[in-house]
């Protein structure tokens, strides 16, 4: 029988063709972007609604600050570049002129992660979810796939007040169908898969990590409970302590540092509310290098394997 394949598409892909749509229904929907449209994807946005697109150029803390003029005057703003950039250069803008007015700026950023592939360690952001965590008010939001991502990204535009969305270069395994995406929810973490034995909770490109991880877990007699933490902040507590108490042990699974990301969050709840052993798979305290995506995951700790392994060192 001939290998079926399974899609693929980059989150930041899917991010470009949603603000197309939502755009069509929402005429008080500014994009703006830092000279890198063809690459956040916002290009498309641009050539459908060139009167409601703004290019700041290479400054990105121009383009944040701007963001927060627009929508502080009724406008709500999707402003885009790279993750490093966004997260890195410009946080002081998008903590003190976006969180701290509360404004309605949706930060999606791009080409996160070991991911970025090529574009190495300057630009491998695994820091980004752990600095906007920790602003006040600040929605953070990790979609697994294309199609989570656009309703995902639907819902963070209907809500008042400042996000930031993370998306990825590479292309991805599509996880959810279509259906499946619908129910997702802002805030509430999806069980994809009941276990008794431990739980993965994941977040991002993991997600697909993590169910494949399950399935090789159960081959050898684990049984395995997987969540996708699609939001990040406000974190869903009520489904990890649920899980906690149920399936004991934790295993995280991020393409992000191990420090101040998922991980971090899941055991702020963990150690407070319901404690079991833990353990994280993620970026462990060091800087990526240029390379090809699949090989960098493998190299740096974050493909299922590493997921099936965290898991059995829980035993």
């Amino acid at each position: 029988m001939a290998e079926v394949k399974q899609e693929k598409m980059a989150t930041r892909q899917a991010y470009g063709k949603a603000l197309v749509e939502i755009g069509a229904e929402n005429k008080n929907l500014v994009v703006m972007d830092a000279d890198l449209s063809k690459s956040t994807m916002t290009a498309e946005f641009a050539k459908a609604y060139p009167e409601r697109f703004f290019n700041m150029g290479i400054a990105e803390q121009n383009l944040y600050a701007a963001a927060c003029g627009l929508a502080l005057s009724g406008k709500v703003v999707c402003a885009s570049t790279f993750a490093m950039f966004a997260a890195g250069r410009a946080f002081e803008i998008i903590r003190n002129s976006i969180g701290y007015t509360h404004a309605n700026v949706k930060v999606c950023a791009t080409h996160a992660g070991i991911t970025v592939g090529e574009d190495g360690a300057s630009h491998q952001t695994f820091e980004d979810i752990a600095l906007m965590r920790t602003i006040p008010g600040m929605v953070v939001v990790n979609p697994s796939d294309g199609a989570s991502a656009k309703v995902l990204l639907k819902q963070v535009i209907e809500m008042d007040g400042p996000a930031y969305v993370r998306l990825g270069r590479a292309a991805v395994p599509m996880f959810y169908d279509e259906s499946a995406a619908s129910e997702l929810k802002l805030g509430k973490g999806s069980c994809l898969r009941e276990g008794k034995d431990l739980t993965i909770i994941a977040t991002g490109i993991m997600v697909n990590e993590a169910m494949i991880a399950a399935e090789e877990l159960a081959a050898k007699g684990i049984d395995a409970r997987v969540i996708d933490m699609h939001t990040i902040k406000p974190l869903d507590e009520e489904i990890i302590v649920k899980a906690a108490s149920e399936a004991g042990a934790i295993v995280t699974a991020e393409e992000h540092s191990v420090i101040g990301g998922l991980g971090s969050a899941v055991a702020e709840v963990v150690v407070k509310k319901c404690p079991v052993k833990m353990a994280m798979v993620g970026q462990q305290d060091t800087f990526g290098e240029s390379g090809k995506p699949d090989e960098l995951k493998a190299k740096y700790g974050m493909t299922a394997a590493d997921i099936v392994a965290a898991a059995e060192s829980l035993r």
